[in-house]
């Protein structure tokens, strides 16, 4: 960023960083909504606190949306309209997350200062009528967020109604690329990479002639193929978000009480946004977790979003929105959940890891562009189906929250997650279906290399966290994925090196080790640093279609037996093969390897395999390592979690993902189900409802 911007924000985060985060406390599951009152076409604030007290909520989430109304006009500050919301939720024993408001800015300040709203590559521009369509690092833009969130600190933080407090809302980088932004990018580079020798070797910039002799002639981001560029240029919008985050809470913390705590409500497109710099100065995680619904539920988005956010403080987290009703920009996806699905979804929510459960939100809005993204209660205001089910939830949670609140999980099992490899693949995707001559940005790495993997152990009830590529903690776990590690430094290959030879066992992709920190392609026999580790080495690869393998080597039937997208020609060393093309040509290199090395294994997938592939290599080493647990038993529909409460009992949760009632044999030792108050036993046949759930706190 430019200097003052840098400056404006460090002297604020420096000047407060002795005030560090701390993990927030929780003594009982919060189950609540986000509520708008000034979005109302009539002043109903009595009613809705009086429906909500009798429905069991016990927190809403208020404030982050209006600026317009705390602010009307530059510097004239009005709060008397939501000391009133405030206080009616605080008497009513209602407990209160407030937003600064500073995602959607007031049509007075777009007004006066144009020059914050957002350009975009290639000429494109944001205009006022949306929200997040400002620069987040322009100073004027953070000369008024300093202002409103001041203002507001100063006059709620001491409430005894308020618990936490949010920081903007759904952020990121809103791709920004404003000429501030673009000098302050330089001015990054200046500092990593200290002269343009330097910068010219390390981006290759001698290719097609682009070697800059000064910093001046660096091109702007429009129109740019330079890899290392983007990569860089990606890298640096994620530390904008970070920054621009850590800026705001930092400001929060000046006032907020001890009690108090800090969050944000991330979104489960996870590539987009550095989640451990941005949170540095958060207490507690908290994401916006919205899926589908009816025939389409599976759980795992739950459960994805979950294990990610879990990993990321290694604590529990926060569910800031999620599916009330029906959910879309227009009417086109209006999916209401199935009897049974709402309440559901709250104890998949717990069973990984959440404190907190609020849906998006309470009432459906009668105008703009959410009319259809509906809450709790639809347009007409009147209880309704979902208000029922979530009474009924409220209620259960209020006689059994305590039990299942700060549930601790401890997995052997996790998944390395690189924003760098979901970037650089975007940038050079291997994908087939696009154009070769152009960038395909599909987030394939995200959406469903990892996602494969996360799938996979979901649905074999197999607990997982995630690592982050940036910061990585191999030693906890027997077990880790990595899914195609494209961008690696040699540092991160060394530490997966140094796993795998002290023990550690790791399930490896495709393209792993191909290019360095900087997207420059190693200029070494693939796959580089990894070669001993691995056991092989290749100099060739292809796209294809669909192959099937020879002999069907994991006995999953023709219909599964298929490999497709990408093939590395692999040349055994000391790997051993799993499996071969059924191919004329492709035959006679492995698809997939395993290497026994120092004290470790390191297995090696060449190529994109089936569900059913996947799921039999995952499974043959969860059983060869000795994790398999009588979860693994349990058949999709079926899904389990577990983890042990603040009283050190086990919790184990099941959920039946479909629309017939299902049977399951208990297999633990026996203790109580908490929905129904009824003991179990072990072998004990348990009836599961449509979409229903059981909890069974197990005997210690």
């Amino acid at each position: 960023m430019k200097l003052k911007t840098v400056l404006f924000f460090m002297t604020v985060i420096l000047s407060t960083s002795i005030l560090k985060a701390q993990p927030a406390k929780f003594d009982n599951v919060l189950y609540g909504v986000a509520y708008y009152q000034e979005y109302m076409p009539a002043d109903r604030l009595d009613e809705d606190v009086k429906m909500m007290k009798e429905a069991g909520i016990s927190v809403v989430r208020l404030g982050e949306s209006t600026w317009s109304l705390f602010e009307p006009r530059d510097g004239e500050f009005e709060f008397s309209w939501m000391d009133r919301i405030v206080d009616k939720m605080h008497e009513a024993g209602i407990k209160v997350i407030f937003g600064t408001p500073t995602y959607s800015i007031p049509a007075w300040l777009w007004h006066k200062h144009p020059e914050l709203l957002l350009e975009y590559e290639r000429g494109g521009k944001a205009y006022y009528g949306s929200r997040q369509n400002m620069d987040l690092t322009n100073p004027t833009y953070l000369f008024y967020c300093e202002r409103i969130i001041r203002k507001l600190m100063e006059h709620y933080a001491q409430h005894p109604g308020i618990i936490g407090f949010q920081v903007d809302n759904e952020t990121t980088d809103r791709n920004v690329n404003n000429y501030d932004f673009q000098v302050d990018f330089v001015n990054y580079l200046k500092r990593k990479f200290k002269t343009t020798e330097n910068l010219n070797k390390v981006w290759g910039l001698n290719y097609w002639g682009m070697t800059i002799d000064g910093w001046e002639e660096l091109a702007p981001r429009d129109g740019i193929t330079n890899t290392g560029y983007k990569l860089e240029w990606d890298r640096f919008k994620r530390i904008a978000v970070a920054d621009f985050l850590k800026w705001q809470s930092s400001i929060v913390r000046e006032y907020k009480r001890d009690d108090q705590f800090i969050t944000q409500c991330f979104m489960t497109a996870v590539e987009e946004v550095d989640q451990v710099a941005s949170s540095e100065l958060m207490d507690v995680m908290g994401v916006n977790i919205y899926h589908e619904q009816q025939d389409k539920l599976t759980g795992q988005e739950i459960a994805f979003g979950g294990d990610y956010f879990r990993s990321i403080k290694h604590q529990n987290y926060l569910i800031t929105e999620t599916n009330a009703q029906t959910i879309g920009w227009n009417s086109r996806i209006q999916q209401p959940p199935y009897l049974g699905q709402l309440r559901q979804n709250v104890y998949a929510h717990l069973g990984s890891g959440a404190n907190m459960v609020e849906y998006w939100h309470w009432h459906s809005i009668h105008y703009g562009q959410e009319i259809y993204w509906k809450g709790i209660l639809s347009h007409d205001l009147q209880p309704n189906r979902a208000y029922g089910e979530m009474s009924k939830t409220a209620h259960e949670l209020q006689q059994i929250g305590k039990k299942l609140v700060n549930l601790k999980k401890e997995n052997k099992v996790a998944i390395l997650f690189s924003h760098d490899s979901n970037s650089a693949l975007n940038f050079m995707p291997f994908n087939q279906g696009g154009s070769p001559w152009g960038p395909d940005h599909n987030n394939f790495y995200r959406s469903t290399l990892v996602n494969q993997f996360h799938k996979v152990l979901y649905e074999n009830n197999i607990g997982v966290d995630f690592i982050l590529a940036a910061d990585p903690g191999f030693e906890k776990y027997d077990l880790v994925i990595i899914p195609a590690l494209y961008v690696a430094s040699d540092e991160l290959l060394k530490k997966i090196d140094d796993y795998v030879k002290n023990g550690g066992h790791v399930i490896m992709q495709f393209k792993s080790g191909f290019s360095d920190e900087n997207s420059m392609v190693r200029p070494m026999i693939a796959p580089g640093p990894l070669r001993e580790a691995c056991g092989f080495y290749y100099q060739e690869f292809t796209n294809f279609n669909t192959l099937a393998l020879k002999d069907d080597p994991f006995m999953v039937g023709d219909e599964d037996n298929n490999v497709n997208t990408w093939a590395e020609y692999l040349i055994l060393e000391t790997a051993k093969p799993l499996a071969y093309y059924d191919h004329q040509y492709f035959g006679k290199y492995p698809a997939i390897t395993v290497n026994n090395y120092g004290k470790g294994s390191l297995l090696y997938e060449g190529c994109m395999v089936s569900d059913a592939i996947q799921k039999k290599i995952i499974m043959k080493e969860i059983e060869g390592l000795k994790l398999k647990t009588p979860d693994q038993d349990i058949q999709w529909p079926l899904i389990t979690k577990s983890g042990t409460n603040d009283e050190g009992n086990t919790i184990h949760y099941f959920y039946n993902y479909s629309s017939e009632s299902k049977e399951l044999v208990y297999p633990y030792s026996g203790g109580k189900e908490l929905l129904s108050g009824e003991n179990v036993s072990k072998e004990q046949t348990l009836q599961l409802d449509p979409w229903g759930v059981v909890i069974v706190e197990d005997r210690k």
